[in-house]
């Protein structure tokens, strides 16, 4: 013969506390720890994003700046010299264009002769930025729009972290 099951008060409380699922306070303190791990990784996040925008912009100027100066040393001159047409004159669309940036040259034919490359983002997290670099490798950033990062003091090199010095 079976005997009867017989429920404990504690084992019935135990199972009816196990049931209930999860209090409002429970809830409300993990979506506090999301919105706070959030609150610091989103910023972090963009600014990792918006780091590997701005290589692009400078990998750009250092080759156009190294074709210049190979040019100058062939022709003594940044400027077109009888058939050879200087890399700042003759960069097309495709070479002068590197992820967001885009490159713009003008050269000066003297005295002193000269020339100022400049890499401008056109897009992304990333617009707002140009960079800057002349024949004395003379080297500036700017930022238009983007109030948070703020500029290297003196701002003679190319800021490609927030907060960075020269």
């Amino acid at each position: 013969m079976r005997q009867p099951i017989v429920h404990h008060t504690a084992t019935l409380s135990l199972r009816h506390r196990l049931a209930r699922g999860f209090t409002l306070i429970e809830v409300m303190i993990v979506v506090a720890i999301i919105a706070i791990l959030a609150a610091v990784a989103i910023p972090s996040y963009r600014d990792y994003i918006l780091r590997g925008q701005l290589v692009d912009g400078t990998t750009l100027l250092a080759s156009v700046r190294a074709d210049m100066e190979r040019y100058y040393q062939d022709n003594r001159t940044y400027t077109a010299v009888g058939g050879f047409v200087p890399p700042c004159a003759s960069i097309d669309p495709i070479t002068r264009t590197q992820g967001k940036f885009v490159v713009t040259c003008t050269t000066t034919n003297g005295p002193p002769q000269g020339f100022v490359l400049t890499a401008t983002a056109v897009s992304g997290s990333a617009s707002g930025f140009s960079y800057s670099v002349d024949q004395r490798d003379n080297r500036r950033t700017e930022a238009t729009g983007t109030t948070s990062w703020p500029m290297p003091v003196p701002n003679t090199c190319w800021a490609t972290k927030r907060g960075q010095s020269c």
